[in-house]
């Protein structure tokens, strides 16, 4: 018999922008969204969420975004099509086909963080989970070589 701690229904989700200008060094900008269980509690991040971290980004880098989205289906919602047209001077959205992973420089920071502190781990309980994946995420933020080679290159 094995005894497994804790309960199934705890996760972790990640929304991330990977955020490229001309003369600076790339950056990472993210948000952790923890879903314990509770009743009532959201268990994945809403389109609110997504808005938020893309306002941070655009206070933090103090510039014109051009946001480049994958197909997921809260970046196609009502209120955040709402969004982006309501902040269309600053903010321009660019879908990206269906099934063209390859093109979304956040899935490379994915495979870094599943390749790298996330293989093999098993973690005891959420908080630590949380530190193993905070800590992996701020040791590719300040590596800007990493996140550039997130970055699709032409053929």
């Amino acid at each position: 018999m094995i005894h497994i701690r804790g309960r199934g229904s705890r996760r972790v989700n990640i929304a991330a922008l990977v955020c490229y200008k001309p003369g600076e060094r790339s950056r990472l900008l993210y948000r952790l969204h923890l879903y314990s269980g509770r009743k009532g509690e959201s268990k994945t991040f809403g389109w609110m969420h997504y808005r938020d971290l893309i306002l941070s980004a655009h206070a933090q880098l103090g510039a014109p975004i051009v946001l480049v989205w994958d197909n997921l289906n809260l970046h196609l919602v009502l209120g955040m099509k709402t969004f982006a047209a309501e902040h269309a001077d600053w903010l321009t959205v660019v879908q990206l086909p269906a099934y063209t992973p390859d093109l979304n420089p956040t899935e490379g920071i994915w495979s870094l963080l599943k390749g790298g502190a996330l293989a093999n781990l098993a973690a005891t309980d959420l908080p630590q989970l949380v530190r193993v994946i905070k800590r992996a995420l701020k040791k590719i933020q300040y590596r800007a070589h990493l996140i550039d080679g997130c970055l699709p290159q032409p053929a």
